[in-house]
């Protein structure tokens, strides 16, 4: 049986391979007409292109190729589906650490690691099976939502809602999470909170996707990916946005979360942020207010 190789020369016989002909065409054409970056240092990041017209890698720049390289179809993907269907337990693996953000224990004796490793889809970090990389994780979050598209009623409100959300070609993530909260609420409102743990936040990234769609693009940080939060950063023409994710544990556990986000957004350099609170008590006030932390702003929306 092949595999994926991750750590050496690739051999044709053991491992899956990718014929790179015709797109090495490509690239030489690329090349040729000097549409191409080029990376000299890391600390080019960010800087705006030299005179040559040949310049170091920019935020939006990697973002855009990210873009692009999430949106195509090639084998890997395509081999990628194929073992979530061979193997209906290695799915069951993923999907919860994705979205429920439980620890699973990495384990080499558990049938659903060793598949999952052996093909290169999770690694060992410290006792703990994580998904190897980042592209891999956004795949299969693309892959699990669009699962839910055909029938699910909260992906329906994004897609029905998302005119009013942009102003001038800008995202208003204020109103998406005004929105949100509405449909959310007449939606699922009765539901109980075995529900909200479990669905809530899968929800949130549903309703998001046919918004920013073909457009913009968004990631879950994973070190801040647990039972109790994640962060999810939406990149939409040039502009970031951070918003937590989080299930409600009381006020002294919202006030931590409210300072976590703030240094989170002391990282991306930004003044703004967003948090969405999935609250389990009855008496509870749904609806979206603004926290002033320091000089940061944060918008807060409770469903």
């Amino acid at each position: 049986m092949k595999a994926f190789n991750v750590s050496g020369a690739c051999r044709p016989d053991r491992h899956y391979m990718v014929d790179l002909k015709e797109r090495l065409g490509e690239v030489r054409k690329m090349v040729d007409a000097g549409q191409y970056f080029a990376i000299t240092r890391a600390r080019q990041y960010g800087k705006k292109g030299d005179s040559s017209g040949r310049g170091a890698w920019t935020k939006s720049g990697f973002q855009e190729a990210l873009k692009m390289l999430l949106s195509e179809k090639n084998a890997l993907y395509e081999s990628l589906v194929n073992k979530l269907e061979d193997y209906p337990e290695l799915k069951t693996v993923l999907y919860d650490l994705l979205f429920t953000g439980r620890p699973i224990p990495y384990t080499a004796m558990n049938k659903s690691i060793e598949v999952a490793t052996m093909f290169g889809f999770v690694k060992n970090a410290d006792g703990t099976a994580v998904v190897s990389n980042r592209i891999f994780e956004s795949v299969l979050y693309s892959l699990f939502l669009s699962e839910e598209y055909v029938d699910n009623r909260i992906y329906d409100a994004g897609l029905r809602e998302k005119n009013q959300f942009f102003v001038k070609g800008r995202l208003n993530f204020r109103r998406v999470l005004e929105k949100f909260v509405e449909s959310f609420d007449s939606l699922y409102g009765d539901r109980n909170e075995t529900f909200l743990e479990d669905a809530g936040r899968r929800y949130f990234m549903l309703f998001l996707k046919p918004i920013i769609n073909g457009v913009g693009n968004s990631y879950v940080e994973a070190q801040t990916r647990n039972q109790e939060r994640m962060d999810l950063v939406v990149d939409y023409r040039g502009e970031q946005f951070v918003v937590e994710l989080k299930i409600w544990r009381g006020n002294a556990y919202n006030e931590r979360g409210e300072a976590q986000i703030s240094d989170y957004l002391e990282y991306f350099h930004l003044k703004k942020g967003y948090m969405l609170s999935f609250n389990f008590n009855k008496h509870k006030e749904i609806g979206v207010k603004d926290i002033v932390l320091g000089d940061k702003l944060i918008v807060e929306a409770v469903v």
